[in-house]
């Protein structure tokens, strides 16, 4: 038996994964250039680790700790959450032990200065933006 590139003797619940792996891979192929690496940060990941998590060839799951981090960063839709739930309780049933709460959020303004630069403009911004979202992790993991 021959298997194509990336693929290997798949199980039942293998179609399961590459299922909503192709919903996250669609969903970030819509959102702004950039969204790949934000949610690689949020994560705490490297770039590579995102594109195992979205290639439907790569049977590796997505950690259930990270569907929450998934859903803030990416924007998902009310659709393409049901969608990607659905999905991943087939793949992974009673991985995800309570139903998924929508995060509620706040937003703060902060002030920074202009660097004079585009590029290094959006660098600070994400920096800002990792940093608020990793600080929130850390409130909610003690608190």
């Amino acid at each position: 038996m021959t298997y194509g590139a990336g693929e290997g003797p798949r199980g039942p619940g293998d179609s399961n994964v590459a299922d909503y792996k192709l919903i996250l891979r669609r969903v970030l192929d819509n959102r702004p250039s950039g969204t790949r690496l934000k949610l690689a940060a949020a994560l705490g990941k490297n770039r590579s680790f995102v594109t195992q998590i979205t290639n439907p060839a790569y049977l590796v799951p997505i950690p259930a700790k990270h569907v929450s981090i998934i859903f803030e960063i990416c924007h998902l839709s009310g659709a393409e959450r049901a969608a990607f739930l659905e999905a991943y309780g087939r793949a992974h049933p009673g991985r995800l032990r309570a139903p998924h709460r929508e995060a509620h959020t706040r937003t703060v303004t902060v002030t920074v200065p202009d660097l004079g630069d585009d590029k290094k403009n959006r660098a600070l911004e994400q920096l800002v933006v990792d940093f608020a979202a990793q600080l929130a992790r850390y409130a909610e993991s003690v608190g």
